[in-house]
């Protein structure tokens, strides 16, 4: 799902997290994150996780498109509202544009409400978790028709609190999920949780402009790597990336966003998610907030300016898990 970068996530006045901001109340943000604690997005890396013998390469190659593309964070567009709704929220039929009758199944009776809007942008990006029945719906291409709701793909998953972190399902219709690699939208996702706690406790969803034709990595499912990238050392989809454990992020003196997100990337990791415009991490669309905090958070300067001082060239390459091929 290809990103593109679009600076009105920068601009307006500025903007805190405020209690009490959100205009579609829904249900209360769970405390703990979805999926199994032991999964990828949850589980710390330790201090001596497997890495790449190319570590060194793959770096370089994720810094070389850094410095050509830009980095950026997706909030406002191609980015992806979450829809926490409680247990009485009323059910809608989503229509499935494609073939897939499980798929279809699935969407049948999903608690979206009526009032949702899906992410600018032509990947049109949607998530809604139910915490009360311990379900996810993810969407892609999701829309309203003649006032009914339309998907051109997506997934649900059953049993989030134990789920290993990506759809797994293997019916009638394989590859679910609204994402290239098959994992949801809300893995790796900066959420308004994390900037009111005030530090990022899972790993990172990052999206590039160039990754690796038909090879992926675990735990991505698929990939829709593009034959635009000519490197020796082309970065796989699902490719994991951590940030050296022994830099000392403190003597950076790092925006405090910069600083969130270094400590997540250095306890958590980073996986590659996605194809996009530029390298982006991911934030909570504000589209469910009658405030949107991302302005302020970066200062009211464009997420590049600041992004640039994320610590790129600290980064090391785990060792990937190839698949072939989608």
């Amino acid at each position: 799902m290809l990103g593109v970068l679009v600076p009105s996530c920068a601009l307006g006045a500025g903007s805190a997290v405020v209690a009490g901001s959100t205009m579609y109340p829904g249900a209360r943000w769970p405390a703990k994150n979805p999926f199994s604690p032991s999964s990828f997005w949850n589980k710390r890396l330790g201090a001596h996780p497997p890495l790449s013998p190319y570590s060194a390469h793959y770096v370089a190659e994720l810094q070389s498109q850094v410095n050509a593309y830009h980095p950026w964070m997706n909030t406002t567009s191609y980015s992806v509202p979450v829809y926490v709704v409680p247990r009485n929220e009323p059910t809608q039929h989503v229509t499935l544009d494609t073939w897939g009758p499980d798929l279809q199944a699935a969407f049948d009776h999903v608690p979206v409400p009526r009032n949702a809007r899906a992410a600018a942008g032509t990947d049109a990006s949607m998530s809604v978790w139910q915490p009360s029945t311990d379900r996810l719906w993810d969407f892609w291409q999701m829309r309203k028709k003649h006032g009914r709701w339309q998907a051109r793909w997506g997934g649900e998953m059953d049993d989030v609190s134990g789920n290993p972190g990506y759809f797994t399902h293997s019916g009638q219709t394989s590859g679910w999920g609204a994402t290239a690699t098959g994992l949801p939208l809300l893995g790796g996702l900066v959420t308004f949780a994390d900037l009111k706690r005030g530090y990022i406790n899972h790993a990172l969803a990052i999206a590039i402009p160039e990754t690796q034709l038909a090879k992926y990595s675990w735990p991505a499912q698929r990939t829709d790597g593009s034959s635009i990238a000519t490197g020796v050392w082309e970065i796989p989809e699902g490719m994991r990336f951590r940030l050296n454990p022994h830099l000392n992020i403190a003597s950076l003196h790092l925006p405090k966003i910069d600083r969130m997100l270094a400590e997540a990337a250095q306890r958590y990791g980073m996986v590659v998610r996605d194809r996009a415009g530029s390298v982006v991490f991911y934030g909570q669309d504000p589209v469910t907030q009658s405030v949107n905090p991302w302005p302020a958070v970066f200062g009211n300067q464009y997420p590049n300016t600041v992004l640039a001082q994320f610590p790129w060239s600290h980064l090391q390459a785990l060792a990937p898990q190839m698949a072939c091929c989608w």
